[in-house]
């Protein structure tokens, strides 16, 4: 015990940053509260997190594990966002490699507790054997999860799913209505994810037996917000079942508001109307195809709002489909767009007045950021869980996707333009601009997120 009724937890997340960054936020919160957290992550990633509050240096401490070399894995890759999509697979064939390590790690941490993410499959097991309790912490959704289904499903012992189709319907141990399920275009973009790949093990086996070899599951929620899934999730999984709040980003500020890059963004930004501009921005990994990125150009030119565009051209320096912009596109757009290709300081962008909507592929992060900040959401989804979290927006009212072919999930620039200009400025997108503003408490109210966490904390210490 780290003393006085004080847990040491252990926090292992995913190496993606859609992963590591709710996991900081939650061991930020355990930390305020007194706790001790170990971090684990490799070299490079934990270089790059955001900063501390110098408040909360003492009890999170960061632990490097060095990731092992595999084949086809590049120098430096240590985060999805340093490969293209179809290398992601040797990055977690690397990870399973710190299963070593992270046992030796915690043979002499003294640990309480272990949290970990869904592709450490074998966390759980190795924390048993150790006399450590385990959490399988999922950021994915209680929807997505619950779509996702039981752990015989996900250990493909019972084979309800075997192809894309069987995807796109509500599956049987969900008792009530709903459209949460995948598109076709969607499921066949990522069905690796279930029937494997070059790492040995599928995102669906590493959710299953992550989930079955731990002792309780906490997930990345609030019981007002979808009471039906968290049931669904206790009652496919027959264990207890954790909300810990929507984590909002919370960022340290240590004076940067003067770095240049910002400065720039916020003079940009300041020279447009309130609510003028969109933002438009697929995180880390999502990165469009080079039609699609086409028509996004297009559609914002013909939807003659200002823009903020956050690009990601490439994924690491691997990645040899750089994309490009139509030709003439920045020409023509040099008055009122702005394509940005680097890292870009979301929250600040969503916090500004000037901006009126934005255009995301429904990562839950970006979801939670604009609530934050009140923005409306125009979806369009490329990967993992993002078409999932979709279905919830648009049941909720609270984001419109933009209309694409069901087979092929292609779109035009005419549907971009008209999507953009609904959610920002039609009377029939009113719903959704009224709908965010409507859902901020459930998100962001720091005392209902202060009480999941100590929900969970009250049961770990009595555990």
């Amino acid at each position: 015990m780290a003393g006085q009724g004080k847990l040491h937890i252990v926090m292992f997340p995913w190496l993606a940053f859609g992963h590591m960054l709710p996991n900081l936020e939650l061991a930020k919160i355990i930390a305020l509260k007194g706790h001790l957290v170990s971090f684990v992550s490799t070299p490079r990633n934990i270089h790059r997190l955001p900063k501390l509050p110098p408040n909360l240096a003492t009890l999170i401490k960061f632990v490097r594990l060095d990731l092992p070399k595999v084949e086809n894995l590049p120098e430096n890759a240590e985060a999805t966002t340093d490969v293209p999509y179809d290398t992601v697979q040797y990055l977690k064939k690397a990870y399973d490699g710190l299963q070593q390590p992270l046992t030796e790690f915690l043979q002499s941490s003294n640990a309480d507790w272990v949290l970990y993410d869904f592709a450490p499959y074998w966390a759980g097991a190795v924390a048993s054997k150790l006399g450590i309790k385990s959490v399988f912490y999922s950021i994915f959704t209680p929807s997505a999860l619950g779509f996702l289904g039981p752990v015989p499903v996900l250990k493909g012992d019972d084979p309800v799913r075997t192809k894309p189709e069987d995807f796109t319907v509500r599956p049987n141990w969900v008792p009530f209505p709903s459209t949460v399920a995948f598109r076709l275009y969607e499921i066949r973009r990522i069905f690796d994810s279930v029937r494997g790949n070059e790492s040995g093990v599928s995102d669906v086996y590493r959710i299953g037996a992550g989930v079955e070899n731990c002792d309780i599951v906490a997930v990345r929620s609030c019981s007002e917000f979808e009471p039906e899934w968290l049931q669904v999730l206790e009652n496919i999984y027959q264990k207890p079942v954790f909300p810990v709040g929507q984590l909002p980003s919370t960022v340290h500020d240590d004076g940067d508001d003067n770095d240049d890059t910002w400065r720039w963004m916020k003079n940009w930004l300041d020279k447009h109307e309130k609510g003028a501009v969109v933002y438009v921005a697929f995180a880390s990994e999502a990165k469009p195809s080079q039609e699609e990125a086409h028509e996004i150009a297009l559609g914002l030119e013909k939807s003659n709002l200002p823009f903020f565009w956050v690009l990601r051209d490439r994924r690491g320096p691997t990645d040899l489909e750089v994309l490009k912009l139509p030709e003439g596109f920045e020409e023509r757009t040099r008055e009122r767009g702005v394509v940005w290709t680097s890292w870009a300081p979301q929250l600040k962008i969503l916090g500004h007045d000037s901006v009126g909507g934005f255009l995301t592929h429904s990562g839950w992060t970006s979801v939670v950021e604009a609530i934050q900040k009140e923005k409306p959401l125009v979806l369009l989804t490329f990967l993992a869980d993002q078409g999932l979290n979709a279905r919830v927006l648009e049941e909720k009212n609270m984001g419109y996707s933009i209309p694409r072919d069901e087979q092929d999930g292609s779109f035009t620039s005419d549907s971009v333009a008209g999507s953009v200009r609904l959610v920002m400025l039609k009377e029939e997108g009113r719903i959704y601009r009224e709908k965010i503003k409507e859902v901020k408490d459930l998100f962001v109210n720091k005392d209902r997120q202060e009480r999941y966490v100590d929900n969970l904390l009250a049961y770990m210490k009595k555990s």
